[in-house]
């Protein structure tokens, strides 16, 4: 059965500017559930009430992404979006599943390739939220491809051109190479940027703690910065990242009185709840391939140096890199917010506090570069002020202290940036294709070349 009116399309995906969405359950008030939820969502919606069912109407409509149960007689839903997965990958995959369903669902996750499985009862707002962010990123996925098929396609034209243009071919190839240039530039940041529930979970955490207001984006960017001291490789300071941004998720649905309360002051039974958080934080993102190194970090970034910390008792080497420097970080930004000991304490007795922990909590390598970072952050603080430019005067070597976007909100170059002589002139030629300049925000530091 369906809900909206089909009209012909190919069944490989849709492409219809109105999203269309396949719901399938064997139950009629699940089905009946979903259509009220998504009804007034500019959707277009079809259901079904088994996986053939499915299947046949998938090979006379096109559906841009399916929901299906676990549970369903015949076929069940793990083998349903296995079907789907290889006829019409395009296709975005969400399992709904009970908590008793968990060997299936990670057999769905691994041969279904799904997008994210969803937990019955669902959360009507975290479920909205999730198709949205599915249909987005199917959305940046088909402009990506169309953008690929696009430049080949002006590729192939420009060689067909007749020899005597020779000198057009190799100008128009230039330009086409700068505009791709800068475009990977943006896919790349589209890419780091993949999960976008990041963000949005670490916003949601912090909203129970009062004072915790910005916690997770510090400790995220200053874990990024010290393993970018200690020349970790790029894909462990991403991940990395990632964890700091998302470490407290365990947390959602503590209530607020728990995480108010400094650690030093709980009861044994509050313990022991609190110290549940970075297991539950890994499990949370278990769906999100993504993410898995991530989340083992999360699992692990309680854990001490000398074993005695929690949820596993790992202890030195055993402990993840990536766990021991969010340790650092972590700690050092819960003792400034009165979160660890009771008081708040200041940023040189925070650094007392990890100094003589080394060795026992914290990693004596880590505690050592981190306290030399950051002390050397704040001695020349004053040599590196933030300083407001026009592309006209930018020089190779300064450093973006804000992310850089066009007027229409696309990400350019991300902070932290360093500007070298091709790039500063890229920007250069951006502003003059759009016809509008662009400000940008840099740091003029003593140990960066102005000229």
């Amino acid at each position: 059965m369906q809900e909206a009116t089909a009209s012909a399309s190919s069944p490989a995906g849709s492409t219809a500017s109105v999203p269309t969405l396949l719901l399938v359950d064997d139950e009629e008030n699940i089905l009946s559930a979903l259509r009220r939820l998504f009804r007034h969502q500019g959707y277009r919606l079809l259901t079904a009430t088994s996986g053939g069912e499915g299947l046949q109407l998938l090979e006379r409509e096109a559906a841009d992404m399916v929901l299906a149960d676990m549970r369903m007689p015949q076929m069940t839903g793990a083998a349903f979006l296995e079907q789907v997965a290889r006829r019409w990958p395009q296709t975005v995959r969400i399992l709904l599943t009970g908590y008793a369903d968990l060997s299936m669902t990670i057999d769905a996750i691994n041969k279904g390739h799904i997008y994210r499985y969803i937990s019955k009862p669902w959360e009507d707002n975290d479920l909205r939220l999730t198709v949205q962010h599915g249909l987005q990123q199917q959305h940046l996925e088909r402009e990506r491809r169309l953008l690929e098929k696009q430049t080949r396609a002006q590729n192939r034209e420009l060689k067909t051109l007749n020899a005597t243009l020779e000198d057009k071919v190799r100008a128009r190839t230039a330009e086409l190479q700068e505009m791709y240039d800068m475009l990977e530039l943006t896919y790349k940041e589209l890419k780091r940027s993949y999960i976008a529930s990041v963000p949005v979970f670490a916003n949601l955490v912090e909203m129970n703690e009062r004072d915790a207001r910005g916690h997770s984006k510090r400790v995220a960017e200053a874990a990024r910065d010290l393993a970018r001291k200690m020349k970790l490789e790029d894909e462990e300071v991403e991940n990395i990242y990632f964890a700091g941004l998302l470490h407290d998720v365990g947390k959602l649905g503590m209530t607020e009185s728990l995480l108010n309360k400094a650690y030093a002051s709980l009861s044994t039974a509050e313990r022991r709840q609190y110290e549940r958080h970075p297991s539950m934080g890994q499990a949370a993102l278990m769906a999100l391939e993504p993410l898995q190194e991530a989340a083992r970090l999360i699992r692990h970034h309680h854990e001490r140096y000398d074993g005695c910390g929690y949820p596993d008792r790992l202890c030195g080497e055993n402990i993840p890199l990536g766990a021991r420097i969010l340790a650092v970080i972590n700690d050092f930004d819960e003792l400034q917010l009165g979160h660890l000991v009771g008081r708040k304490l200041n940023v040189a007795e925070a650094c007392g506090f990890l100094e003589s922990n080394r060795g026992m909590r914290y990693d004596p390598q880590v505690v050592g570069a981190f306290v030399g970072m950051h002390r050397r952050k704040v001695h020349r603080v004053t040599d590196s002020a933030e300083v407001k430019l026009t592309s006209g005067g930018l020089r190779p070597g300064m450093v973006l202290t804000r992310d850089l976007y066009n007027d229409v909100g696309t990400l350019l170059l991300t902070r932290g940036y360093r500007l070298t002589e091709s790039v500063i002139e890229k920007i250069r030629k951006f502003e003059r294709d759009e016809g509008k300049g662009l400000v940008l925000h840099v740091r003029a530091s003593k140990d960066v070349a102005t000229a």
